[in-house]
C-alpha cells in the first residue's frame, strides 16, 4: 500500500462517517432517556467543536461543556504579577506569546513591556536558553506555562544543564488534579469526561482509571479532528448508558495505555506536584508543577527576591469587574452568560483570561460564533 493510499484512508472529516456517528449518538441518548452533561478539558477540543459547529448536531438532552482546559486561562493573577515584577526589576522575562496579555492582578507582561520592562516572546524554552547564552551578562527567566505536554519540554531543558544565568518561573499545571475538583463540585453534574489526546500521549490513558473508578464517571481519550470528538461522544454515552465507569481510548493512533515512559521519567525528575491556585477556580491540591529541590538553583522563585508589592492590586482582579471566567472554566456557565462577553470584553481588549488565549472558551466562541443555529444556515 502506498502512502497516498494510506492517507486516503485517514478520513477524519468524512460527511458519511459524521452522519453515522451522529446517528449512533442519537441512538445512545434515546436509550439513556434523560438529559446528560459531559465535559471536555481541552482548549484544542473546544476549538474543533466550535469551528465545526459540533454542538449544533448533538442530540437533544446532551450537553457538552468545556472545563478548565486552557493553560493560559488558569494561570493565576499573582503568578503573572511575579513575572511582571521580575521584568520591572531588569530581568529578561521570556514566555509564549499567548501569555503576553494575560492580566495579573493589575498589569500584564504587555503592560510591563510598554513601561520599559524586559519581556521577550519566544516559541520554545530552547529559544529562551539561546537568549541566555547570547546575553551572559543578563539574568534570563522563562515563564513556563502549560499542562503536561509543555512541562515535558521544560523538564528536558531543566535536566540538560542550561547556562548559569538562566532560570525558570514555573506556572505549569497538572490536569488530572483539576478534574478531581470539577468532579467534587456539588454544582456540577458531569457524568463523563473527554480527555485531551495530546496530554495522554505523554501520560497514557491508564492514568485516568483510578479517577473513573473513584468518581463513577467514564473517561474517553480523544484526538482533535471532528470525527475524533464525535467518536468520543458516542463511546462516552455508550459507557454512561451501560453504567460502566471505565476509560476508553478512541485515539489509538497516538495514545497508548502506558504513554511515553521516557517523557514521564523526565517530567517527574524535574517536577513535583504541589497545591496551587487556579485562576477563578480554587486552590487545587496537586494542581501545580514545582521544580524539585534538586533543581532549586534553576527556580526563579528561589534565585530572586520577587517583590510584587508594586505591581499587585487584588481589588482590580477581573472578577471584581463582572468577569465570570471562573464559572466558565468550572463548566457552570458559558460565555453567553457573561454580560461583558462581546461588549466590553473582546479579543482586542480582553477583560478576562478566557478572552485572552486562543484556547480560552470566550475567545473561541467569539471567533466561531459559539453554538450556531442551523435553522439560519442555507
Amino acid at each position: 500500500m502506498s502512502n497516498d493510499d494510506l492517507f486516503r484512508q485517514l478520513k477524519f472529516r468524512d460527511p458519511a462517517r459524521a452522519r453515522a456517528l451522529a446517528e449512533a449518538l442519537r441512538h445512545n441518548m434515546d436509550a439513556i432517556g434523560r438529559e446528560v452533561s459531559v465535559m471536555h478539558v481541552c482548549g484544542s477540543h473546544e476549538q474543533a467543536i466550535a469551528r465545526f459547529g459540533l454542538r449544533a448536531v448533538l442530540p437533544p438532552g446532551l450537553e457538552l461543556i468545556m472545563g478548565p482546559g486552557c493553560p493560559v486561562c488558569v494561570t493565576d493573577g499573582p503568578e503573572v504579577d511575579e513575572a511582571v515584577a521580575l521584568a520591572m526589576q531588569g530581568v529578561r522575562v521570556c514566555t509564549y506569546g499567548d501569555m503576553l496579555r494575560l492580566p495579573g492582578t493589575a498589569r500584564s507582561l504587555a503592560d510591563a513591556q510598554a513601561d520599559g520592562g524586559k519581556v521577550e516572546v519566544v516559541y520554545s524554552i530552547s529559544q529562551a536558553v539561546e537568549l541566555a547564552q547570547a546575553h551572559p551578562e543578563e539574568q534570563v527567566v522563562f515563564l513556563a506555562s502549560g499542562f503536561e505536554t509543555t512541562a515535558v519540554a521544560t523538564a528536558a531543558v531543566a535536566l540538560a544543564s542550561p547556562p548559569p544565568n538562566f532560570s525558570i518561573l514555573s506556572v505549569h499545571k497538572y490536569v488530572p488534579a483539576a478534574m478531581e475538583i470539577v468532579a467534587a463540585s456539588k454544582e456540577t453534574h458531569i457524568e463523563g469526561y473527554v480527555a485531551a489526546g495530546h496530554a495522554a500521549i505523554i501520560t497514557g490513558w491508564a492514568i485516568f482509571e483510578p479517577f473513573a473508578a473513584r468518581t463513577g464517571a467514564p473517561v474517553v481519550v480523544a484526538g482533535f479532528e471532528p470525527l475524533d470528538i464525535l467518536a468520543a461522544l458516542v463511546k462516552l454515552t455508550e459507557l454512561i448508558r451501560e453504567g460502566r465507569p471505565e476509560v476508553a481510548n478512541v485515539y489509538p493512533r497516538c495514545v497508548t495505555k502506558e504513554g511515553n515512559l521516557p517523557a514521564q521519567r523526565s517530567l517527574w525528575r524535574a517536577f513535583r506536584t504541589v497545591t496551587g491556585r487556579w485562576r477563578g477556580i480554587a486552590d487545587v491540591p496537586g494542581g501545580n508543577l514545582e521544580l524539585v529541590p534538586e533543581l532549586a538553583a534553576l527556580d526563579a522563585r528561589k534565585r530572586f527576591r520577587i517583590d510584587t508589592a508594586g505591581v499587585r492590586d487584588a481589588a482590580a482582579e477581573e472578577e471584581a469587574k463582572g468577569c465570570i471566567c471562573g464559572r466558565i472554566m468550572l463548566g457552570l456557565a458559558t460565555p453567553e452568560h457573561c454580560a461583558l462577553f462581546g461588549t466590553t470584553c473582546v479579543p482586542e481588549s480582553p477583560v478576562g483570561a478566557c478572552m485572552v488565549s486562543s484556547e480560552g472558551q470566550c475567545r473561541i466562541w467569539h471567533t466561531y460564533g459559539g453554538v450556531p443555529d442551523l435553522r439560519k444556515v442555507g
